[in-house]
């Protein structure tokens, strides 16, 4: 495995079960269709996941009442989050910076459940 990529297991179950309700289901569906089909192929492969995980922002010691909702938190360190739309945007990835920082997590995986999810086609 490569020694460069932060937690490869955990990553590669990850993305196997992001590939298969991507391979299942194809493109065109709403982010809660494939955040519900991911929650049931994480049950099938033992993955430990949070759904829909609330995480405070903290500033000066002071929980703010703005809160950010993660889509997965999976082995309490790695944050899932899901799209489906045309393209991913600066925005997105923005996003996903900003639960890592948050909530202390380590690795961020940004899935988009449009054609070019890692590089597949319909």
């Amino acid at each position: 495995m490569n020694r460069n990529v932060l937690f490869p297991k955990e990553s590669y179950q990850i993305v196997a079960a992001i590939l298969q309700v991507h391979k299942t289901l194809g493109c065109g569906f709403l982010e809660k269709v494939y955040q519900e089909a991911l929650e049931i192929e994480f049950k099938s492969k033992g993955i430990p996941f949070e759904r829909e995980k609330r995480v405070n922002v903290v500033y000066k010691g002071s929980v703010l009442d703005t809160y950010y909702v993660v889509d997965f938190v999976c082995y309490e360190k790695i944050v899932v989050e899901l799209k489906a739309c045309e393209e991913v945007l600066s925005a997105h990835v923005a996003q996903v910076i900003n639960y890592l920082k948050v909530g202390n997590f380590q690795l961020g995986i940004l899935a988009n459940f449009m054609k070019n999810l890692f590089g597949l086609g319909e």
